[in-house]
């Protein structure tokens, strides 16, 4: 029973994450967060233009605008509570560096992030096939 609760809330959250809108634009309703996937990994480096925080019912996600040298990009972090229970925030002006998967959202560019590294430390969002750490942790 605790194993089916543990599935129902990370289906609610994949879809929150899914689902949610960010001021000015992001996924509209009905459209399907893309798949993680490891051969469009890259890494890119910028600074934190703004920290998003899109909500779908109670669950939040992190996003975070990040101007590299040559664009600005949406980076898909994951549920904000995973990102500060690894002891994690993320503030305009922040340097970032980011690996994660390259997808098309809403016709624009976006990163998946798997990792992202600030101030030398490196948090780790999913494991190297693109699956969700958070997706097997106990509540």
């Amino acid at each position: 029973m605790i194993r089916i609760l543990k599935i129902v809330c990370l289906v609610a959250a994949a879809c929150a994450l899914a689902l949610a809108q960010p001021p000015g634009g992001g996924m509209k309703r009905g459209m399907r967060m893309p798949r993680y996937d490891a051969s469009t990994e890259i890494t890119i480096t910028g600074t934190v233009q703004d920290v998003l925080h899109p909500q779908m019912g109670r669950m939040n996600g992190t996003h975070l605008l990040l101007k590299t040298e040559t664009e600005t990009v949406e980076v898909h972090v994951g549920p904000s509570n995973f990102v500060s229970s690894e002891g994690f925030t993320f503030a305009k002006g922040d340097s970032v560096q980011v690996l994660g998967s390259k997808v098309t959202i809403d016709g624009k560019e976006a990163l998946i992030a798997r990792e992202v590294t600030k101030d030398s430390k490196t948090l780790t969002l999913r494991d190297k096939t693109g699956r969700p750490l958070w997706a097997g942790r106990k509540p």
